[in-house]
């Protein structure tokens, strides 16, 4: 009994070691599913994670190829924008050459324009010369024109209508007279018996009369002082402006002197042209004296080493002794105080007042060494015979001629050229 009883407890205690090991087997079993859980579930996931990465390579890839695609077509965009640069910079060197090559061309053209032009302003003044002395060849050579025309042989009644014409041209009687004496003689030595003959004899007297020198305006010498003298309203102010405009553009130093102080607005006037033609002036109040004005001149053209002073004197009536006297002041400042300087005693006479202005050259001549006329206004006059006069009865040379309104207007008198206008050759 105690021996059943042992081995019942015996075989309890096997039966309870077998439950334990059946609790461990279980408990290790269980510990083996979950460690074949937790390797298949690190498989799971690093399958997951290969194919990630693998996902992330191929994005990589793909992004790579596109920014290597991009980069090669930004390369190719930008060598071609630098070919079409290249091309364009060739391009603007060539046009700059071909534009260098023109302007080379074009100074070429203007170096021959400039050598050309003295030639054609020559050739400009004589056409303005021509233009300007239109009426005066209406009033003369077209009527001599007309009269030759009508004789079919050359006597004294032919003469004697040449005659009349010129005396009516404001030549002056007894300049008429020397002309077709001096015709005359001509005609007879010649033997001309075709009435169209003579127009040319009677140009080549007129030629002669106005001298084959031409005796113009110098101022080359520095300093040179100009005195205008002439009556109110001759054109003496503006004659005065012109020859400073001109001597102005030839690069010589002017200087102006307002010595009409009498004339209203002379100073004014004077002023403008000055203004005009960048020169400075010397002037006083209106009413002063001339000769302190003259004065003040000769001392500021000294100072400033002029090469040239223009002097406008007062110009009242002519046969007034005061203004002899006023102008004879004006001289002995001038021959006083600037003995160094070259004078020149310039005339203006109004061709339009025709004998009158002959006139006036000889009251003047008495008070004045007059060295050359400035004939104004020829281009308004169909009496252009008023040159002959003067050159012939006051024996002072004409140096100056005036034939319109513009600066380049007032040229040096050319007795061929004038001849040559006057005539139509």
């Amino acid at each position: 009994m105690f021996k059943k009883l042992f081995n019942f407890g015996k075989k309890k205690e096997e039966n309870k070691e077998v439950e334990e090991l059946v609790s461990e087997e279980n408990l290790i079993e269980e510990d083996l599913k979950e460690v074949d859980l937790t390797e298949e579930a690190s498989k799971v996931n690093e399958k997951v994670d290969t194919e990630e990465t693998e996902v992330i390579e191929e994005t990589i890839k793909e992004d790579e190829e596109d920014i290597e695609k991009e980069i090669k077509e930004d390369t190719k965009d930008l060598e071609e924008e630098f070919i079409k640069e290249k091309i364009e910079i060739v391009n603007e060197s060539k046009e700059t050459k071909d534009e260098v090559k023109d302007e080379s061309i074009e100074e070429i053209e203007v170096v021959e324009e400039v050598q050309e032009q003295p030639k054609e302003k020559k050739v400009n003044l004589f056409n303005r010369l021509k233009e300007g002395l239109t009426k005066a060849k209406k009033g003369i050579t077209d009527r001599i024109d007309d009269v030759l025309k009508s004789y079919t042989k050359v006597d004294e009644e032919l003469l004697e209508e040449l005659e009349e014409i010129l005396i009516t041209a404001d030549v002056g009687v007894n300049t008429t007279m020397n002309i077709i004496d001096s015709l005359r003689d001509k005609i007879k030595s010649k033997g001309i018996t075709d009435p169209m003959d003579v127009r040319n004899e009677l140009k080549i007297v007129v030629e002669e009369l106005l001298g084959e020198e031409n005796q113009k305006l110098d101022v080359t010498h520095s300093p040179t002082i100009i005195l205008m003298v002439g009556v109110n309203g001759v054109g003496k102010t503006t004659t005065i402006g012109k020859l400073a405009n001109r001597y102005k553009s030839e690069g010589k130093k002017v200087l102006l002197a307002a010595g009409d102080t009498f004339r209203a607005a002379a100073i004014e006037q004077l002023e403008v042209w000055a203004n005009r033609s960048n020169v400075d002036i010397i002037k006083h109040q209106e009413g002063a004296d001339p000769g302190a004005v003259i004065f003040d001149a000769v001392k500021a053209a000294k100072a400033r080493k002029v090469d040239l002073l223009i002097c406008d004197t007062a110009g009242r009536l002519h046969n007034k002794a005061n203004l002899m006297n006023e102008l004879g002041k004006v001289f002995k400042i001038v021959d006083r105080e600037f003995p160094e300087a070259k004078k020149e005693v310039l005339l203006v006479v109004d061709a339009t007042t025709g004998q009158n202005a002959v006139a006036q050259a000889k009251t003047f001549k008495e008070v004045a060494d007059i060295t050359g006329i400035v004939l104004t206004k020829l281009d308004g006059t169909a009496k252009g015979g008023v040159v002959l006069a003067v050159k012939s009865e006051v024996d002072v040379p004409v140096k100056l001629i005036g034939v319109g309104e513009k600066v380049e207007d007032l040229q040096d008198f050319d007795a061929k050229a004038f001849s040559d206008a006057l005539f139509g050759n």
